[in-house]
């Protein structure tokens, strides 16, 4: 059966009718269980997001909505009603992300690689500071998201997988041990990168940023997606693309690729003409918040520009073109391995009679 649009108005009759019934009976009546996944906050009180939702339906479109009709995740139940204005929380908090367990692992290392308590000035900054970090959406974010007590338990994580630890480690996820090997292996600039997420969380620097960045399933940053979005957002302002471009024609160069030579206005005609991409060539956790210069960018092409992002540590685009010409050398040579017993072969070969 076909699902139409619910309206503010019949998620608050919804609401009414679950406050009449009370939960329980609310619940039972339309075969709904209870969230495990997203609330509904209305007037100080936690309504079950999903079944508000099927409910609400019946208001709208003359039918509840059974349970196996929609899903009570974000995608679904929870987007429908925020959608409608109405205020939605998750009932467990969203995993931790490399941004933040990258802090967390270098609060941990300060301390020598230790566990730190609930109640340390330190671990109530770090907090304060998680909460405002603009990765994890609203909708996600409980009344005990990043607290004091869930951030010291992340250190506990941490620290109990170091090499160093005596005990068994705790049931914490593979991207606390392997955030802590990039800081066992590069400390000096796993904390540079540190410094860099938290003065841009200070500064309020990564609020206006945009998250495309996280679609990109192909570009890989041990930095964290935050310094990534900055690193893009630079790659892509046309002010400085245009400047860059200008410079180079200045100089009576062409517009082609500086790691592979692909010239678009050769291959495409007017179509390619004055059109290739700019790359940020400084590491994320050197850039800073200062200018960037003309220098800073290379122009390469779109192929170029997404292997260079496809993992990590990236290659410069001078890297990646000798990457380039010693595969293009490995190809010859193995042509001309294959050619050699052909040539001997028709070498050997007697000369027909003429």
């Amino acid at each position: 059966m076909r699902k139409g649009a619910i309206s503010p108005q019949d998620v608050l009759k919804a609401i009414a009718e679950y406050d009449e019934l009370g939960r329980d009976r609310f619940l039972s009546k339309y075969g709904y269980k209870p969230a495990t996944g997203y609330l509904l906050i209305h007037e100080d009180r936690t309504y079950d997001s999903k079944a508000i939702a099927g409910v609400a339906h019946k208001f709208g479109q003359g039918r509840a909505l059974r349970p196996d009709e929609l899903s009570g995740g974000r995608s679904h139940a929870a987007r429908w009603l925020a959608q409608q204005g109405f205020l939605i929380r998750a009932t467990r908090s969203p995993d931790w992300t490399r941004d933040e367990i990258i802090l967390a692992c270098d609060l941990a290392m300060a301390n020598g690689w230790k566990r730190l308590e609930f109640d340390d000035p330190r671990v109530i900054e770090l907090s304060a500071l998680l909460q405002a970090m603009p990765i994890h959406p609203v909708e996600q974010r409980n009344e005990l998201f990043r607290n004091p007590n869930g951030v010291a338990r992340k250190t506990v994580d941490i620290t109990c997988r170091h090499p160093d630890y005596p005990g068994k480690p705790t049931n914490g996820n593979a991207l606390d041990f392997e955030v802590m090997k990039d800081f066992l292996a590069r400390p000096a600039e796993m904390a540079a990168v540190a410094q860099r997420i938290r003065r841009g969380l200070t500064t309020g620097e990564f609020q206006d940023l945009s998250s495309e960045v996280e679609e990109e399933d192909d570009y890989s940053a041990p930095e964290g997606r935050l310094l990534l979005r900055r690193h893009q957002a630079r790659e892509r302002n046309k002010s400085l693309r245009k400047k860059k471009i200008a410079s180079v024609l200045q100089r009576g160069g062409r517009l082609a690729c500086e790691a592979c030579g692909f010239d678009f206005e050769q291959v495409y005609g007017d179509r390619g003409a004055g059109y290739i991409e700019c790359h940020h060539v400084v590491p994320l956790h050197e850039a800073g918040e200062g200018r960037t210069k003309l220098s800073d960018l290379a122009l390469i092409c779109a192929n170029c520009h997404r292997m260079i992002h496809r993992a990590a540590p990236w290659p410069t685009p001078g890297e990646l073109r000798a990457s380039i010409e010693r595969k293009h050398a490995a190809d010859r040579r193995a042509a001309e391995a294959l050619a050699r017993p052909r040539r001997a072969a028709d070498e050997q070969m007697p000369n027909p009679q003429i």
